[in-house]
C-alpha cells in the first residue's frame, strides 16, 4: 500500500477533501510552515489553474467577514472550484508573460497592490532538461520581475526585463510574501541569491507532495524590504 508521503496518497487526498488537484497540498504546507497568507490579505495567484491554489489561498483568509481577496491569473479560463472559494475569489484569463505590471495593479484592492504573490507556473514540459529550466526560469524571471520591479539578477549583466510603461515599484506591498516554482537547475540558485537581498529571509523548499520524478523546487520569500 502506498504510504502518506507517496503521490497515491496525495492523490486520494485531494478527492476526498475536494481539492481540484493535488497541488493544493503543496501550498497547505508552505502555509503551514511559513505562514505566507494572513486574514484579509491581498494574494495574487498567478498560473492558477486548474484552481487548487485558489481554494487553499481562500481558506487561508479566514472568515468572509476578515475580507481579503484573492485574484487568480492563467491563460486558460479557469473555472472558481465550488469549494473552500468564496466571493472573495476572481479569475482573469491572460496570458501573464505579456500581463503588464498597470493591468495586474489595477486588479488589486483600490490599486495599491498585493500582500502576496503566488507563482506555480510551468513550461510544458518537453523533456529537454536544459531547455525546460531555461523555459522555467524565464517564468519565475516574469513573477519576480512584477513582484518586485526591474530586477538583476547576481552574477549576471542581464536583467529581468520590466514593462516599459511602469514604474519602478513592483506589484507586491513591502513586507509582502513571495513564492516561485522553477525547476531545478544551475541557474536556480541565482533566484535565490538575488531574493536575500530584496526579503528579509528567502528559503527552498521541495514540498512533499512533489512527484519524486518532478525537479520542481519552490522559492518562499518573505517580508519585502
Amino acid at each position: 500500500m502506498s504510504g502518506a508521503g507517496s503521490p497515491d496518497f496525495f492523490y486520494r487526498e485531494a478527492l476526498r477533501l475536494g481539492y481540484v488537484a493535488r497541488s493544493a497540498f503543496k501550498l497547505l504546507q508552505m502555509q503551514k510552515q511559513y505562514k505566507l497568507i494572513t486574514p484579509g490579505a491581498s494574494v495574487l495567484d498567478l498560473g492558477c489553474a486548474p484552481g487548487a491554489w485558489l481554494q487553499v489561498a481562500c481558506q487561508s483568509l479566514g472568515p468572509l467577514e476578515k475580507g481579503g481577496v484573492v485574484v487568480g491569473i492563467d491563460v486558460k479560463k479557469v473555472k472558481i472550484p465550488n469549494l473552500y472559494c468564496d466571493s472573495r475569489v476572481r479569475t482573469v484569463c491572460a496570458d501573464v508573460m505579456n500581463l503588464l505590471k498597470d493591468q495586474a495593479r489595477a486588479l488589486s484592492p483600490q490599486g495599491k497592490g498585493f500582500s502576496v504573490m503566488l507563482s506555480d507556473m510551468c513550461p510544458s514540459v518537453s523533456g529537454i532538461t536544459s531547455k525546460d529550466a531555461a523555459l522555467s526560469c524565464e517564468l519565475g524571471g516574469k513573477a519576480l520581475s512584477l513582484a518586485v520591479g526591474k530586477s538583476i539578477l547576481p552574477s549576471s549583466d542581464e536583467s529581468i526585463p520590466e514593462e516599459n510603461n511602469s514604474g519602478g515599484d513592483g506589484l507586491l506591498q513591502r513586507g509582502g510574501n513571495l513564492v516561485i516554482k522553477l525547476l531545478e537547475s544551475g541557474d536556480t540558485q541565482e533566484f535565490g541569491q538575488f531574493c536575500k537581498l530584496r526579503f528579509k529571509k528567502a528559503s527552498w523548499i521541495r514540498p512533499k507532495a512533489t512527484r519524486s520524478s518532478s525537479r520542481e523546487i519552490y522559492l518562499v520569500c518573505q517580508g519585502l524590504k
